[in-house]
């Protein structure tokens, strides 16, 4: 045999020197749950090691996280009833304690990265991404109130916004209202392709922000987040998206998708992004609890599936975790 393809995995060295895939904690965001309030840390049942956090308590974990070499950081609000309306308008009030948390970190940390949530499930009395009329989720509408979110997280001191709503065109309406507010230099990471997926589930648990069980509204949202079995339909997204100016395209979920991240980083020169989502994080540690895997073993080969595939920046709960196994 004058191939031998195992010559070169022969010793670690070896294998390290030619080991075609690296994941670095610089590759990772890590998304964390924001409540109001101070003093809590309350653990998610569904996402074990994952908790919902004040701000107070807040800066002490992101502290405890650059010492790890994490850098970036996503945020997702849980927003008191009281605060929900139809319209979902106090997701850019100027009290809105999810942009106060933005200031605050801002102004204790100032060189982390700070990505946004740019979408009305959690502002929302009926749970959906969008303004609801007539029993269907309006977008052109919606879009309108986006835009209004994304300049109000800007303002608070958001690098990145996030719209994961998935109505069509509101990548160029966000870029728009930003450059128009003087925020040309604020990115725009779009959920390019975000599936209707069974995986989000303790996402919602964390958030309480389920679609309603109202007779009135979608009783999920398929209209407007991508069907499973869709493939071509993710490449229409992903052109319409970087030609309204998005600066990243996000795929999630992400290792049911890896074929979505791989043909979109094929097509584009612009950083792909994947979402490692809770359901995606909660099985594995449900298998490792039982006996079944490896958790760090299993955490490094997802992650780097994941790279392998071609996603940039991975967007994970298990952020931490990987990181400490570096430290």
């Amino acid at each position: 045999m004058l191939r031998r393809p195992r010559r070169n995995r022969k010793t670690s060295a070896v294998r390290g020197m030619v080991r075609e895939t690296a994941l670095d904690v610089h590759n990772l965001v890590y998304p964390m749950f924001l409540v109001p309030g101070s003093g809590i840390k309350e653990e998610i049942s569904t996402l074990p090691g994952n908790y919902r956090w004040s701000v107070d308590l807040l800066l002490d974990e992101i502290e405890d996280c650059l010492k790890l070499g994490i850098k970036n950081f996503m945020f997702f609000p849980k927003v008191d009833e009281k605060h929900k309306n139809a319209e979902g308008s106090n997701s850019y009030a100027a009290d809105n304690f999810y942009l106060k948390a933005f200031e605050e970190v801002k102004k204790k940390y100032p060189h982390v990265t700070l990505i946004t949530d740019v979408a009305l499930d959690p502002y929302s009395i009926h749970g959906h991404d969008g303004i609801v009329r007539n029993g269907k989720v309006v977008n052109d509408e919606t879009n309108a109130v986006l835009a209004k979110m994304a300049v109000a997280q800007a303002r608070a001191g958001a690098d990145v916004i996030g719209p994961s709503d998935m109505m069509d065109g509101r990548v160029r309406v966000i870029r728009e209202a930003l450059d128009a507010a003087g925020f040309n230099d604020v990115s725009i990471m779009s959920y390019t392709a975000k599936y209707a997926s069974v995986m989000y589930g303790p996402f919602r648990d964390a958030l309480d922000s389920a679609p309603a069980a109202d007779a009135n509204v979608p009783k999920d949202k398929k209209t407007y987040q991508m069907d499973p079995g869709n493939k071509r339909e993710a490449l229409i997204e992903a052109e319409l998206d970087f030609q309204e100016g998005a600066d990243f395209m996000m795929v999630k979920p992400a290792i049911f998708y890896l074929d979505i991240i791989h043909a979109i980083k094929e097509r584009y020169n612009i950083p792909v992004a994947a979402y490692n989502v809770s359901g995606e994080v909660a099985m594995i540690k449900a298998a490792a609890a039982a006996g079944s895997l490896n958790y760090e073993d299993a955490v490094n080969e997802m992650l780097l599936s994941i790279k392998r595939a071609g996603a940039d920046v991975i967007i994970t709960y298990l952020a931490k975790d990987f990181a400490r196994g570096r430290a």
